[in-house]
């Protein structure tokens, strides 16, 4: 079930919770294939990365293994986007990525968790969406955390940890992620 939000609720034990396990499985078999690949099978990483997310990416799209995803389906890219080696995607709840994005190594983009509540954590899993405008800069080991936009041309800097929006032309960073400063084509 979804709310308002945009945010998904599956219970445990339901069809939406099978088909979100039978959707890790396909991912756990494709991926393999994806981290066997190098950086020189470029055509090869695009081909299998589409098969992945269930969308052609353009000739622009560059991708260094290893990469890992829950699923794939719920990934949409843009044109011209970058992901280096040792990406993380929680997909559950849909990441939107624009045109002209670069993802720095080791950055986490998760869009699932569990309930706060002791009681309730196992017994479901929640996931809000993350769109990532056009032109963002994620750098290396930075954190992106479900119901997030992180605005266009933006820079999350290293290390960061993004729990609130990120507004167009700024960059942020720091354990919760703030803004530092503006940002422009000085």
């Amino acid at each position: 079930m979804m709310d308002e939000a945009g945010t998904r609720i599956i219970p445990r034990r339901t069809p939406e919770s099978a088909a979100m396990v039978a959707s890790v499985q396909r991912a756990m078999a494709i991926t393999p294939v994806l981290n066997r690949l190098t950086f020189a099978d470029a055509d090869q990483i695009r081909a299998v990365f589409s098969d992945l997310i269930g969308s052609k990416v353009d000739d622009g799209f560059s991708l260094i293994p290893p990469f890992y995803t829950t699923g794939g389906e719920n990934i949409r890219i843009g044109r011209n986007v970058f992901i280096n080696q040792n990406c993380t995607m929680y997909d559950l709840g849909g990441i939107d990525i624009g045109d002209d994005v670069m993802i720095g190594p080791n950055v986490s983009i998760i869009t699932s968790g569990h309930p706060v509540e002791p009681a309730q954590r196992r017994a479901a899993v929640v996931a809000k969406p993350i769109v990532i405008d056009r032109n963002v800069w994620i750098a290396a080991g930075a954190t992106i955390i479900g119901g997030v936009t992180v605005g266009e041309n933006s820079v999350v800097a290293a290390g960061a940890v993004v729990t609130r929006d990120v507004p167009p032309n700024t960059l942020v960073g720091g354990n919760p992620a703030r803004v530092i400063r503006s940002i422009g084509n000085e």
